[in-house]
């Protein structure tokens, strides 16, 4: 089955560092990029992209007549909220019906009773990542409703027949809230509906599928969940960074830089996570950073500790930075990395094949001084 292209390099990879202190330390970062970014990543621009305008057509099909081929954003991003919204409404009532009236006779009885709900992960962002499992469910689904990070080559798997309609959110944006999402899928289950919750990653680990799950359970709906390969081990895995390693890191700790409520400074286990026997991998971490980095370091983990953030990890535009845990916050931000960048820290990032190279390109830049 064929894929959508992916999003062209205009470059082929090139390996960057940087160099700002005389001693052989790992103060410079060295930085990987996959692919060129020619500016700052919207918060909408996995929704809005062309290939997920074409895919979403039954949604968006009064834009996509429109003669332009650009998508242009309403600066008001309540109004974009309300809008997307009002777009989907009577499309999704007329799909309810459709459904419903498949699923009762001429008498108006019902055949069948309630659909089923699966809670799919799709892995870290490549589409080869994903199980068997999930490729069935993807393609046999009605209705599957996919967040941000899932990827416009794992939509492009999906049936000719079913409906896409997105729900993701992003820092300052969320296309629904959790209730209407959770609503949005006990309504279609009910009306007999095969629904499939995409998830980037795998949907219990950092992705609200136990919410989703407990809820629909307590309505009487049966969930069946799709493991998918999470960011940690896939995107570690993809850069040969192991977790774990005997003598080197006797356990990993997953974090996530975002408290429930959305607080800015959620990292209270610092203190508990600072063990530089252990690796760290902290989902959504980039605003948290520069905090979590300083109380790691105030409860002992050495601040020349190897650390790794990847941007877009497994996927054409992937962009590394390696750095010293001290210096990690400033290079992110030098680099302009942006979400999704996940973050690892210990002792174990030294053992990426990447990294003796990385030394020697800091080295060649300090014999040169």
């Amino acid at each position: 089955m064929a894929l959508v292209s992916r999003i062209p390099s205009s470059s082929p990879t090139a390996i960057q560092s940087r160099k700002k202190t005389k001693s052989f330390v790992l103060t410079p970062a060295f930085t990987v990029h996959c692919a060129s970014n020619s500016q700052k990543a919207s918060p909408f621009t996995e929704k809005h992209s062309i290939e997920r305008y074409q895919r979403d057509s039954w949604m968006y099909k009064h834009q996509l007549q429109q003669p332009s081929h650009s998508c242009p954003l309403p600066p008001d991003q309540e109004f974009v909220r309300d809008y997307d919204i009002a777009l989907q409404l009577p499309e999704l009532r007329k799909l309810l019906e459709v459904l419903k009236e498949k699923r009762e006779n001429g008498n108006g009885v019902q055949k069948r009773g309630p659909g089923n709900v699966f809670l799919v992960g799709t892995g870290p962002g490549d589409p080869e990542l994903l199980t068997l499992k999930a490729l069935r469910v993807i393609e046999s689904a009605d209705l599957l409703l996919y967040d941000r990070l899932v990827s416009n080559d794992v939509l492009n798997l999906v049936g000719p027949d079913a409906r896409l309609l997105y729900v993701g959110k992003t820092a300052g944006y969320h296309s629904r809230t959790q209730e209407e999402i959770h609503e949005l899928l006990l309504s279609f289950a009910e009306a007999g509906a095969n629904v499939v919750r995409l998830k980037g990653g795998d949907p219990l680990v950092f992705g609200r599928g136990g919410e989703e799950m407990d809820f629909l359970q307590q309505q009487g709906i049966e969930v069946k969940v799709v493991p998918g390969i999470t960011a940690a081990s896939g995107i570690a895995a993809e850069l040969g960074i192991p977790l774990t390693h005997r003598g080197v890191a006797n356990s990993v700790r997953f974090l996530t830089g975002h408290s429930r409520k959305g607080g800015t400074d959620p990292l209270f286990v610092a203190e508990n996570a600072a063990d530089p026997d252990s690796t760290l991998a902290v989902y959504m971490g980039l605003s948290t950073l520069p905090s979590l980095a300083s109380k790691l370091m105030f409860h002992g983990l050495p601040d020349d500790t190897p650390a790794a953030a990847i941007e877009r990890g497994t996927t054409p535009q992937q962009r590394i930075v390696f750095a010293a845990l001290k210096d990690l916050a400033y290079e992110i931000a030098s680099q302009q990395l942006v979400s999704p960048t996940l973050i690892v820290i210990g002792k174990v990032v030294a053992l990426s094949p990447l990294w003796p190279h990385a030394l020697k390109e800091i080295s060649s830049l300090v014999e040169s001084r």
